[in-house]
């Protein structure tokens, strides 16, 4: 009987999210919901346990103790495991090297202060995710094509569109699924196939590229290895001295990281575009709230819209998404909008085109934005709410606006 190769995923839960504003001043990123009820770290997570990788090391820079009480030790994914199972990667100060106290650079710094482990390890592919996008995806056959080929790095492809391409590494693929080229966040971007940031690395060409590109780099920038993110140096290296393949990923795949993107996607999800969540086959697996199931009053009116666990409608509700515990009072309107968890909209209060973190509080008559004339989302018209502000009745918040934490309005 042939031994089934060990395969550990590195889950990168990413520093400090600063495109997505004042959502992100006080939580790590991964811990952003989608759909209501799950949370962008639920995605990678889930599409591991369904691929059947259970040694899974996550790697957490800025906020770590807003995923711990969610994570659970890793329970929901069945993580929570003797041998194996859920780590935690935390930055620490005197582990090495001036450039590697503190937060990493880039996630390919980041995995270089983990390389020594990953050599320890010795797993036969080291697969590494990112936490703020939507997908879902077997990886098993990923994995088997990688090992078959010798590949030392297959990168997981989607296709977007132009702009988006411009923040994304753009990568040209060749005759037998090689890739010739990478370009990072190019200006000019010579196509729009980007790499989903799903990689399957092998080990020892992963750990020794890492070292030399700190031998080469560590000098340009102090405090820092030089190594950045895998676009800027760890790809074109592996493209020019190895090689490495794409595997092209197979329905939605959407990256959260800017409040228009993250309210697109859940235009998306309300659109029916959205393959990656209800899935029995796939089940996107989370912690589940401990909240009764939701009410829906006399003369409320719903349409095309989520609503999670414990909400409380009494008002109108159109094209948006409530997350657990949102009350919306009598003569109240949400429309255009994603509502984070225990959100509280008064009586005859108005949303529209926003997105109100939780435990946030509107006021009787107050006004949150305005509806978007425009199809598709731009940041500047986008209304973000940060958790625990008051809106006072009566007041006006205006499309486009920002308020902070803990703002009074």
């Amino acid at each position: 009987m042939t031994a089934t190769p060990t395969v550990l995923a590195v889950v990168q839960a990413g520093g400090q999210g600063s495109r997505m504003d004042v959502l992100t001043r006080e939580r790590a990123k991964p811990t952003l919901p989608f759909a209501g009820s799950y949370q962008l770290v639920d995605f990678p997570l889930s599409n591991l346990t369904h691929s059947h990788i259970t040694d899974v090391w996550l790697s957490v820079q800025f906020q770590a103790g807003s995923l711990y009480r969610h994570l659970a030790a890793g329970r929901p994914w069945d993580l929570d495991r003797t041998r194996g199972g859920l780590r935690w990667l935390m930055p620490e100060e005197g582990g090495g090297s001036a450039a590697q106290d503190g937060f990493s650079n880039g996630n390919g710094d980041d995995l270089y202060r983990v390389a020594d482990s990953i050599r320890r390890f010795r797993a036969a592919a080291v697969v590494v995710l990112s936490t703020d996008q939507v997908w879902t995806a077997d990886l098993r056959p990923v994995v088997a094509a990688h090992l078959e080929r010798g590949s030392d790095c297959t990168v997981l492809t989607t296709e977007v569109g132009r702009t988006q391409a411009t923040q994304k590494d753009v990568v040209t693929v060749g005759g037998g699924s090689r890739v010739t080229k990478v370009e990072h966040k190019p200006q000019d971007p010579s196509g729009t196939t980007i790499a989903a940031e799903v990689f399957v690395f092998e080990p020892e060409v992963l750990c020794r590229t890492l070292d030399d590109l700190r031998r080469e780099r560590s000098h340009t920038e102090e405090g820092n290895t030089g190594i950045g993110d895998f676009g800027e140096h760890l790809l074109p290296r592996l493209v020019r001295d190895g090689s490495v393949h794409a595997w092209p990923l197979e329905g939605y795949w959407a990256d959260l990281g800017t409040p228009a993107l993250f309210l697109t996607a859940h235009r998306d999800l309300l659109a029916g575009r959205v393959d990656a969540v209800g899935r029995p086959d796939w089940p996107i697996l989370t912690r589940w709230p401990e909240l009764p199931a939701a009410r829906v009053d006399a003369g409320a009116v719903l349409e095309d819209s989520f609503v999670s666990a414990g909400c409380r409608v009494a008002g109108t509700v159109r094209r948006s998404v409530l997350g657990p515990g949102v009350v919306v009072g009598a003569g109240a309107l949400v429309e255009d909008a994603v509502l984070f968890s225990q959100v509280r909209i008064g009586v005859d209060a108005h949303v529209a085109t926003a997105l109100l973190d939780e435990n946030v509080e509107v006021g009787s008559g107050a006004r949150v934005g305005e509806l978007a004339g425009q199809q598709s989302a731009e940041d500047d018209h986008i209304t973000v709410v940060g958790r625990d502000s008051v809106v006072g009745e009566g007041a006006v918040v205006a499309a486009g606006a920002r308020l902070e934490p803990g703002s009074t309005a």
